[in-house]
């Protein structure tokens, strides 16, 4: 008996001391304001993802064009295991991947991504991130914007969904006089805003600090940063911002006159034939969606309401009314191929200086000698950085060069310069926004590629290359990530971007000794030289 009662002795401590090495793969709850959510963890355990979560209740029906409302609380346990709907929207670009549950006006939630054991300590840093895709697509349920690999940084990551084209951005003139506020058309943008009380209400749960809330996005992400840093509702909310290219300001996705918005709102619903609000909203979310893609139909502009955007973000950040908190912003070194100007042209010096003239009519000889174009090499270079900076350089330099100027605070710019490897798949080759165009053996003749394209940084800057099966991805294309990771990891902790083992990357605090970090495989810092550019789309876009 007694050999018995040893044998098992063992047995139990050997058996404790196995469980004790197993990781623990149990979900973890977390209670929120409205109800107790699962989340699930990672197969080391040491990331918990909470999916799905609802910040405001579904905008449909009555709700429809209404600014989002709070959550109704559940009862029981909300599994947080899945991505909720994304946004109603058309496949407009190529290179979103998503894994959300389908598409429904029932869209707004937000996921959360935090270390394990987070809330047990010091409360963490906190990264809210807005995808990109023209305010027209997109969704927080793609891997390029998965918050595991920040997680594991020691962050709360947060991916947020928002309304987008028709349904997130419609004005009229009946909306605006039954809202409580007399605006319309910035539903969207008020999507993010209500996520981002969200935060502040509820991530101290997740072991997050509400104090220390960095938001960031790429494209229509980034614009929508600098415009929650424009708006009286956003701009005390967080500590800190990162635009990865764009900024809500001429030529790119600005907003309009409210009275100019509606009118277009106006045009729209009598080309539907439907002009009242009832029957606008009882219309199918489908049949609306098809009724704004349709040739010749009115834009759906975000506005200048009063509300959310009591100004312009140029006058907004001039007078120093901005969110005073870091900045951290930048662009690609080719946002786009010359064809964005020069179309179905050759790139050569007549036709350049043709596409000029038709563009700047007089101002053209200007532009050539900041842009020149005496070869064809060196066309299809001028073009390129002008096409890039007419779509989405111009304005994000204007955002972070007002912010130097009336915040007080740091601002820090780079450029990505790291080429995406050769695809995967050698008959395939990338398309303007990004997608993959297939080949059937042959490769499709492209121009050639002249830096780091449109949306190329961003798997680099959250961490997600691997998930990107695209791509033949190299060591150094890790490394790059690393180093970009690491510089937004800090940055969204402190507030500077600078650490162990980083070239150090200066802060701008006078216009006129700007410097910037050149992201590559050899990372350096280099002085701004192209000022002049800048200065002359200024006197193009701010006399407008």
């Amino acid at each position: 008996m007694e050999k018995l009662h040893a044998y098992m002795k063992h047995a139990l401590l050997a058996l404790s001391t196995l469980l004790l090495a197993v990781p623990a793969f149990s979900q973890q709850q977390v209670t929120t304001k409205n109800g107790i959510v699962e989340g699930y963890p990672t197969p080391d355990a040491k990331v918990i993802s909470y999916k799905g979560l609802p910040f405001a209740q579904p905008p449909t029906g009555l709700l429809r064009w209404k600014e989002p409302q709070p959550v109704q609380n559940w009862t029981g346990v909300r599994k947080a295991d899945h991505f909720g709907p994304r946004a109603m929207q058309k496949p407009i670009f190529g290179d979103m991947g998503f894994r959300s549950d389908g598409l429904s006006e029932d869209c707004l939630y937000l996921n959360v991504w935090a270390p394990a054991g987070a809330g047990k300590g010091k409360a963490l840093p906190v990264l809210v991130y807005f995808y990109g895709g023209g305010l027209a697509a997109g969704d927080g349920s793609e891997p390029r914007y998965d918050g595991e690999s920040m997680a594991r940084r020691g962050i709360v990551a947060i991916t947020v969904n928002y309304r987008l084209g028709i349904f997130g951005f419609f004005s009229h003139p009946d909306l605006t006089k039954e809202s409580p506020h007399h605006s319309s058309g910035n539903y969207g943008y008020l999507d993010q805003h209500a996520a981002l009380e969200w935060v502040q209400q509820n991530i101290a749960a997740f072991g997050g600090d509400p104090k220390r809330v960095t938001i960031a996005g790429e494209s229509a992400g980034s614009i929508s940063v600098s415009v929650q840093m424009a708006s009286p509702l956003s701009k005390d909310l967080i500590a800190g911002a990162i635009g990865e290219s764009g900024a809500a300001i001429k030529p790119t996705l600005y907003p309009i006159p409210l009275a100019e918005a509606e009118q277009n709102g106006v045009k729209l619903a009598e080309r539907i034939h439907v002009t009242t609000l009832d029957s606008l909203r009882a219309l199918p979310a489908e049949k609306l969606l098809d009724a704004a893609f349709q040739p010749g139909a009115p834009g759906t502009n975000a506005t200048i309401d009063g509300y959310l955007l009591p100004k312009s973000l140029p006058e907004i950040f001039a007078a120093g009314e901005q969110a005073r908190v870091p900045l951290l912003a930048g662009w690609n070194s080719a946002e786009v191929p010359y064809q964005f100007i020069m179309g179905p042209l050759a790139p050569t010096p007549d036709n350049y200086k043709k596409v000029l003239e038709k563009l700047y009519g007089d101002r053209a000889a200007d532009i050539l000698k900041l842009y020149p174009g005496n070869t064809d090499e060196e066309v299809m270079r001028s073009a390129t950085d002008l096409s890039s900076d007419r779509f989405i350089v111009y304005s994000t330099w204007k955002w972070a060069d007002l912010h130097v100027q009336t915040s007080g605070q740091p601002v820090y710019c780079y450029l990505f310069s790291r080429m995406r490897p050769p695809m995967v798949d050698k008959d395939a080759v990338a398309g303007l926004a990004g997608g993959v165009i297939k080949g059937n053996g042959t490769k499709p003749a492209q121009p050639k590629a002249m830096g780091a394209g449109h949306a190329s940084e961003i798997e680099y800057a959250l961490g997600n290359l691997a998930t990107n099966k695209v791509y033949a991805w190299t060591p150094d294309d890790y490394k790059v990530s690393d180093t970009m990771e690491s510089y937004f990891a800090n940055f969204i902790k402190t507030g500077n971007p600078n650490g162990p083992g980083l070239t150090k990357w200066e802060a701008v605090r006078d216009n006129n000794k700007v410097s910037y970090i050149d992201i590559d495989v050899q990372t350096v810092l280099r002085r701004e030289t192209k000022r002049a550019r800048y200065l002359l789309l200024d006197k193009e876009y701010m006399q407008q």
